[in-house]
């Protein structure tokens, strides 16, 4: 069974305050259920080699986008994946999660959240934007970010531009299409561990 929960903004007002720039028009809505999921090869966070066709081969795959270190919210969800991760394994699935954020940041991530799992550091963006969920930030959020965090998007990303991902959940079959989609433009909600499993038993 297929099944995609997006949520998003209804108006620009809506769209800038979680940061997303939407003047030219740009505003992401993520790659559909039942399409072909875009396939990479990219390094951990502990410099290993993560290749999502291999993965394939092997069970269900859990992609989940994620803002950076700086964000609490994603330290908190990370966690909470974390705990939750043998139940996932269980199920032969394997999880895997995608940060804008530079090597050096995802390893601090890592060590916050106590990871086992992959993650992957989307150094030239083209995950993000193949599964369609990267967007640029405005500088009202950027600033705000910066302000309580006291940290630069940008530089933590590695990029002169602060772009971020919307923290959408997929889950590809074993055919590799996506099967489930997550999809929320408001960070502080993002997929319940529980729904990632009842697709996975389906």
């Amino acid at each position: 069974m297929l099944l995609s929960v997006s949520i998003a903004a209804l108006s620009q007002v809506n769209y800038k305050k979680f940061g997303v720039d939407v003047v030219n028009g740009n505003e992401p809505k993520g790659i559909k259920v039942g399409e072909k999921a875009p396939l990479f090869k990219e390094n951990d966070q502990n410099g290993r080699s993560v290749d999502l066709s291999k993965l394939l081969a092997e069970g269900d795959v859990v992609i989940v986008f994620y803002r950076g270190k700086w964000c609490p919210v994603c330290n908190r969800y990370l966690s909470n994946l974390q705990d939750s991760l043998k139940y996932i394994k269980q199920r032969g699935a394997t999880v895997i999660a995608v940060t804008p954020e530079i090597p050096e940041s995802a390893q601090k991530t890592t060590k916050r959240t106590e990871a086992e799992f992959v993650i992957v550091s989307d150094k030239d963006e083209s995950i993000m934007r193949n599964y369609d969920v990267l967007f640029d930030v405005t500088r009202g959020y950027a600033s705000k970010v910066g302000t309580f965090t006291f940290t630069s998007i940008s530089k933590n990303n590695g990029q002169d531009n602060a772009r971020l991902p919307v923290p959408a959940t997929y889950i590809i079959g074993i055919d590799g299409l996506i099967k489930y989609k997550y999809f929320n433009i408001d960070y502080r909600n993002r997929a319940t561990v529980n729904d990632i499993i009842k697709v996975l038993d389906r």
